[in-house]
């Protein structure tokens, strides 16, 4: 391994360490009481450290998003290559991205009860991780595409923002007259109304 290999690994590391301890400590005290000093301490490095690879706390809370956003849309790779029709991977995307997030503590704790905290950075100042969002929906069925169960199409990627879209408004207010509480639900919504977005 090179030295500039071996140098980028371990701020990979470092920083993969600060968000791990700022996703448990947010978990435990909430945004609010958590201190950039907490975070260190939990890490293992110093306060300037979490600064410097990070930043702030508001910068921290965004990073920390980004990467369970991240986390939940790697399985969209696993979901594109079991599926055999359009309507079943639809289907199956929708309910893979609303369990994992109605599944995940911290997001229901900071929906719930520090929603001034997450809220900004899934809406207003959550350009990154909407982009990263729409990249990998469209990268599933761009898959689909290559393998016959979609046409291609010049307006495939606003199709799956307006898909996106949705998905993101039903997780940030899931309150609504939609049963969409089992999965069974979620995929003949899917079905129903999202299958026709993607094929136009």
């Amino acid at each position: 391994m090179t030295t500039a290999a071996a140098s980028r690994d371990d701020t990979d590391s470092i920083e993969s360490r600060i968000l791990d301890a700022a996703l448990d400590q947010f978990g435990q005290l909430g945004i609010k009481k958590t201190t950039i000093e907490d975070i260190a301490r939990k890490a293992g490095v110093d306060r300037v450290t979490v600064y410097r690879r990070i930043g702030s706390r508001d910068d921290v809370v965004r990073a920390v998003a980004l990467r369970e956003v991240n986390a939940v849309l790697t399985e969209l790779d696993d979901v594109a290559a079991r599926n055999d029709t359009l309507a079943d991977l639809v289907a199956d995307i929708f309910v893979t991205v609303v369990t994992r997030w109605r599944g995940h503590p911290l997001v229901q704790r900071m929906l719930t009860v520090e929603s001034d905290r997450l809220l900004p950075q899934l809406t207003t100042e959550g350009g990154a991780a909407f982009t990263v969002s729409t990249s990998a929906g469209l990268a599933a069925l761009q898959q689909a595409v290559e393998r016959g169960l979609l046409p291609d199409s010049p307006d495939l990627g606003t199709r799956v923002e307006i898909a996106c879209r949705f998905v993101h408004s039903l997780i940030l207010q899931p309150v609504g007259s939609i049963p969409l509480d089992t999965d069974d639900q979620m995929r003949a919504f899917a079905r129903q109304y999202l299958v026709p977005i993607v094929t136009g």
